[in-house]
């Protein structure tokens, strides 16, 4: 076994007994090494990790995505199981965070960061490196650090906001990153939410690893909030990199996993709690 990842939080669930809830985790290891990715919300993550057999403390350390709640969540559930935790990420991480939403034909900013700051969280045993470069963090594990956005058309929401001198202004989540594993069959990508866009993230990965050929993708798209001058783009520039799995998770969206599923048809699969990937 080169590696095994298993979403441990998502929105859907593959079994009985799992919990699902809007988030993503995932449990990936290695020979030697262990490493959580993002944790959820919190309110599934230690449940499912002992449904699914995963020792939450055999993580050297956690990986966080970004900073938006359904990510960071757990991460008290996750200190409360061990003794302190190593925890990566990009400074950007603790930035408050906002999604504007139209409640009674007005528009309100709700906050959707990391429901804690990094000052409490220090307290609790958490002790961030903070990165912003493509960084190997485990022998043949890598972390994207800040992906270039180059293509046309993957330009995020205009929902998601931070705080600007008058208001509120687009948030850049310069913050979105993914983890890349190098193996025999090519790169496996698992994304967090793929705010940077899955392309370019896909680009960015074999540029900075001179790894062609990537095996599989899992993880969240955010593909659900895309229109088509997004999403076509998208679906053809997967095809074209001839991925051997497609498996898409959390923030996709019901309507384009449909779409997914029919395009790849058996190099797609749900990337639902515990779901697996191994190499």
């Amino acid at each position: 076994m080169e590696c095994r990842i298993t979403v441990l939080c998502e929105n859907t669930v593959s079994a009985p007994g799992l919990l699902g809830e809007h988030g993503f985790a995932a449990f990936v290891e290695i020979p030697g090494d262990t490493v959580l990715f993002d944790t959820g919300q919190g309110y599934s993550l230690v449940h499912n990790a002992l449904r699914l057999r995963k020792n939450l403390a055999d993580a050297s350390r956690l990986v966080l995505s970004h900073g938006h709640y359904d990510h960071t969540g757990g991460i008290l559930a996750l200190l409360g199981m061990r003794d302190g935790c190593d925890i990566v990420a990009h400074p950007d991480v603790f930035s408050e965070r906002f999604w504007v939403m139209e409640t009674d034909g007005r528009e309100k900013a709700v906050s959707i960061g990391m429901p804690w700051p990094e000052t409490y969280l220090s307290t609790r045993g958490a002790r961030f490196r903070l990165e912003r470069a493509f960084t190997e963090i485990a022998p043949n594990v890598f972390i994207t650090g800040e992906v270039p956005r180059r293509t046309l058309f993957e330009l995020g929401s205009p929902k998601f906001t931070v705080r600007a001198q008058k208001g509120f202004a687009m948030d850049p989540l310069l913050d979105d990153l993914s983890l890349v594993l190098k193996t025999s069959k090519g790169l496996v990508i698992v994304l967090g939410c793929a705010h940077a866009g899955v392309v370019n993230i896909m680009r960015h990965a074999v540029e900075k690893t001179g790894v062609s050929r990537i095996h599989a993708i899992l993880g969240g798209t955010h593909l659900g909030l895309s229109p088509a001058p997004q999403f076509d783009p998208t679906i053809e520039a997967i095809k074209s990199a001839d991925i051997g799995l497609l498996a898409v998770s959390h923030c996709t969206g019901q309507q384009p996993v449909a779409r997914l599923a029919s395009e790849f048809g058996e190099r797609f699969a749900f990337g639902n709690v515990g779901f697996v990937i191994e190499v």
